[in-house]
């Protein structure tokens, strides 16, 4: 919008400026003429020298418009860059520190992780292997029970699609199976590896196997 006033101001001045300049001249030719007939005819104060210093007058007014909204401009395309340049850092900043929080909460099934493993040691006695056994059941419950925690926290969700009908989007098929009992054709059988999604989306399809009719067996 700024360039466009700008475009118009500077069209503007250009032919007033050029309607002066001739205008100047038919003056200049005129009086010319009026020396050689010397007319007795009275001055007129409202003739060409009012008119043209009020062109001149709003010349100079469109002028400063134009510079006005040149710098107008300017500012505006300063803005612009600074928006642009700080919207690429931020950007930036997004793509190293987008999963922080979420390795903040790693850290802690890290902790768990560690303190489970220190439970097992080479100088440990045979009578207190089983006392050590349950230590590290125990610390792998609370391992995996954070874990579980870390992931609802942040929207990755466990596909357990037994049962479920098959669905390419989210399962990959590993074989058939014919249909036990109980156990519907075309739906998941066996799951041989988990899948999972981040806030809907699926980021790990679970291998699967489904269930066919016996005549259809692969």
């Amino acid at each position: 919008m700024a360039v466009r006033s700008l475009w118009a101001g500077r069209l503007r001045v250009q032919r007033l400026l050029a309607w002066s300049a001739a205008w100047e001249s038919n003056t200049a030719t005129q009086r010319t003429a009026g020396e050689d007939c010397r007319s007795e005819d009275p001055p007129d104060e409202l003739g060409p020298p009012l008119a043209e210093r009020a062109l001149r007058v709003k010349a100079v007014k469109l002028e400063k418009e134009v510079q006005d909204l040149t710098v107008r401009y300017q500012r505006a395309i300063a803005d612009c860059e600074n928006i642009r340049r700080r919207t690429q850092r931020c950007v930036e900043d997004a793509k190293i520190f987008g999963i922080q929080s979420f390795c903040k909460d790693l850290v802690e099934v890290a902790d768990i992780l560690e303190k489970t493993t220190e439970c097992i040691s080479e100088e440990s006695e045979p009578e207190d292997q089983k006392l050590t056994l349950e230590k590290v059941f125990r610390g792998l419950l609370l391992l995996e029970a954070k874990l579980k925690s870390v992931f609802a926290k942040h929207g990755l969700e466990k596909l357990t699609p037994i049962g479920d009908k098959y669905d390419p989007h989210e399962h990959e098929l590993i074989c058939h199976v014919p249909a036990g009992v109980g156990v519907q054709p075309g739906t998941v059988a066996l799951v041989r590896q988990d899948g999972y999604k981040l806030h809907g989306r699926t980021i790990r399809l679970a291998r699967v196997e489904v269930a066919v009719e016996s005549q259809r067996r692969l």
